[in-house]
């Protein structure tokens, strides 16, 4: 085996998100790596999200967010809106936010894909969060919407490493799932 063994606490790339919430009326963003699907019917979504983030009140306040996917073109914004806290600084302007059917999940308009989700639960855990939520809607720039399927690639989504917290390019398509291992 030519393994070796490693610190324990390990973090897998993980695709860029910003949440949106309103607090106190006003929208603000975070950027946010600890993010996955997590059930199928109905479709819901779960975020890591530390207890001692703001935007973790808006949440708990209105039990509605929004998950918006940038392109590379918004790496500067995403991640100032991570590195600075809503509690000091105004980020409502950031972006431009429009709403869908829930009045307090913020859109992002500049990011090719959008997800307006009802909060379902929150699990404290001792230093994170991990929030879910049930996605009531999506939207998605028609430019990278293809045969029922985002295109992520021309979408230009971006991803996460840690510990040596770099952003890394979608790569290209390798495989077809539930596919390929039929031939062993």
């Amino acid at each position: 085996m030519d393994k070796i063994k490693i610190d324990n606490n390990v973090f897998i790339p993980m695709p860029m998100s910003i949440l949106g919430v309103r607090i106190n009326s006003k929208e603000n963003y975070m950027a946010v790596g600890w993010i996955s699907r997590v059930n199928a019917n109905p479709p819901m979504i779960a975020m890591g999200i530390g207890n001692h983030h703001f935007s973790l009140n808006g949440i708990k306040e209105n039990k509605e967010f929004s998950v918006n996917f940038p392109a590379e073109d918004l790496l500067i914004a995403t991640d100032y809106v991570g590195i600075y806290s809503g509690k000091k600084t105004d980020k409502s302007n950031v972006f431009k936010a429009t709403y869908g059917e829930l009045k307090n999940a913020p859109l992002i308009d500049e990011c090719p894909l959008s997800l307006s989700c009802k909060l379902v639960e929150i699990i404290n855990l001792p230093s994170n969060s991990i929030v879910i939520g049930e996605i009531r809607e999506v939207f998605c720039n028609k430019a990278y919407y293809e045969d029922k399927n985002i295109n992520f690639k021309a979408m230009k989504a971006f991803f996460l490493t840690m510990p040596d917290n770099k952003y890394w390019s979608f790569g290209h398509e390798i495989g077809k799932a539930w596919s390929d291992g039929k031939i062993l």
